[in-house]
C-alpha cells in the first residue's frame, strides 16, 4: 500500500482550513485517511501550522510520500531536514549529538526569522491605526473649526439684526402713529 502525507480540506467557502493527514494513495482527497499528523491554516498571516513532529518524521522514515504543498510545510517545519540528518547520522557522516545541535542551530535561526515577520507585521498594524487617528484627528479638527467660523457667522448675523432692529426701534418714538391718536379722539366724542 503506497502512502501519501497530503492536506484535507476543511472550513467554509472562501475560508479554507486544511488538516495534514496520511492516507492511501488510491483514497480521495476529503475520504478515509489513516492517521492526522496535524493542521495548516492559511488565513492568518503568516499561515499557522500545527504538526506532529515525530509522528509526520515516522511517516517519512517508512516511506509516505508528501505532495507538493505538504512538502513545503513539512519543509518549513523542519522535518524534512530532521530525515535528513537522521540519514547522515544512519551513514556515519556525523554522529547523533552533532545532527540535534545542527537541528537546534536551524530551528532558532527559523524561529528569529518568524518573530521578525510577526514583529513587522505589528509595527505596520499600529502605524496604519496611528495615521487613521490622526486622519480622524485632523477631520474633526477641520469640522470643529468649519463649525465655529458657522457660529461666528451666526453671531455677526445676529448682531447685525439686532443693531437693525435698535435703529428702527430709536427712530419709532419720534414718529407718532396716527392709530395712537384715534382712540383718544373716539373717547372725547362720546
Amino acid at each position: 500500500m503506497a502512502t501519501k502525507i497530503r492536506l484535507q480540506r476543511r472550513g467554509r467557502k472562501g475560508y479554507p482550513f486544511y488538516h495534514i493527514i496520511i492516507a492511501d494513495s488510491r483514497a480521495p482527497r476529503d475520504g478515509k485517511f489513516i492517521e492526522k499528523v496535524g493542521s495548516y491554516n492559511p488565513n492568518t498571516e503568516p499561515a499557522t501550522v500545527t504538526i506532529n513532529f515525530d509522528r509526520a518524521l515516522y511517516w517519512l522514515q517508512v516511506g509516505a510520500q508528501p505532495t507538493d504543498t505538504t512538502r513545503n510545510i513539512l519543509s518549513e517545519q523542519g522535518v524534512l531536514l530532521k530525515k535528513h540528518l537522521l540519514g547522515g547520522v544512519a551513514k556515519g557522516a556525523f554522529t547523533e549529538a552533532d545532527a540535534e545541535k545542527k537541528f537546534e542551530a536551524w530551528k532558532a535561526e527559523k524561529e528569529k526569522g518568524t518573530q521578525a515577520a510577526i514583529n513587522k507585521n505589528e509595527t505596520k498594524l499600529k502605524a496604519e491605526a496611528k495615521a487613521r487617528l490622526d486622519a480622524e484627528k485632523a477631520a474633526n479638527k477641520a469640522k470643529a473649526d468649519a463649525v465655529a467660523q458657522k457660529k461666528a457667522e451666526e453671531n455677526a448675523a445676529q448682531a447685525e439684526a439686532e443693531a437693525v432692529v435698535e435703529e428702527v426701534a430709536e427712530e419709532a418714538p419720534a414718529v407718532e402713529t396716527p392709530e395712537a391718536e384715534a382712540p383718544a379722539e373716539e373717547k372725547s366724542a362720546e
